[in-house]
């Protein structure tokens, strides 16, 4: 899981702090060339490692377009040349299952499901092996403050990818009431924002990527201030 410290969103004076992020990766020694080794590894590799291969490609620089969802899917397609299993993993949402072991357990399932309907899946090797990883966000301060609700297009305009990511994707997971921080921010100062948190809500952070999802929160701010 790519983790950080809880820091606190508001100023005294209410306006919304903007912070970035970057993550440092670590290796956890674990790897697998077939599909059983891969399982071991996820029966004991650190939950933050699973969370990982799901949510920390949104903040590694691609150059084309993945075909899979995630890192499981991607090695799965590519290295062992199963296509069928590697869609099957490429559709699991996170944010389906109530916590990371739960998480965990639901992907083992479907590569087990796997090898007990395609005898060849047992025997099938990597050339490359899948490397379970961490990450570690350092999370810094940018000095920037949102004052208004009226900033906040034009202020997400001007964010990096970092803190897209940090105040739209990883403020589910950090935060107690699991949305993100613009939403916490708005409910949390005079007037109705329902209808515009709801809009925020609705936009997937999974299936898209930063910018698509910068992009996105500055439409939707841009059109919503009228009705603030």
């Amino acid at each position: 899981m790519i983790q950080g410290k809880n820091r606190p969103v508001k100023t005294s004076d209410e306006s919304l702090r903007v912070f970035d992020c970057a993550p440092v990766f670590i290796a956890t020694g674990i790897h697998a060339f077939t599909l059983r080794e891969l399982i071991e590894g996820l029966r004991v590799v650190h939950p933050g490692s699973v969370q990982h291969h799901f949510w920390g490609r949104l903040l590694r620089p691609v150059i084309d377009e993945p075909e899979y969802s995630n890192d499981f899917a991607g090695w799965t397609g590519r290295e062992l040349r199963d296509k069928v299993l590697a869609e099957r993993l490429s559709v699991i949402y996170p944010t389906d299952f109530t916590n990371v072991e739960e998480f965990r357990h639901g992907i083992i399932d479907i590569i087990e499901n796997r090898l007990d309907e395609d005898l060849i899946s047992h025997t099938a090797m990597a050339r490359q092996p899948f490397h379970f990883l961490r990450s570690q966000l350092v999370v810094f301060d940018t000095g920037t403050r949102i004052g208004d609700r009226s900033e906040l297009a034009d202020a997400v305009k001007g964010m990096s990818e970092g803190s897209i990511f940090y105040h739209f994707v990883e403020a589910r997971r950090r935060t107690e009431k699991r949305c993100d921080d613009f939403s916490a921010w708005l409910e949390s100062n005079s007037g109705d924002y329902h209808r515009l948190c709801v809009d925020l809500t609705a936009i997937d952070p999974y299936f898209s990527s930063l910018c698509e999802i910068r992009d996105r929160l500055e439409n939707l701010f841009r059109q919503g201030w009228p009705q603030l």
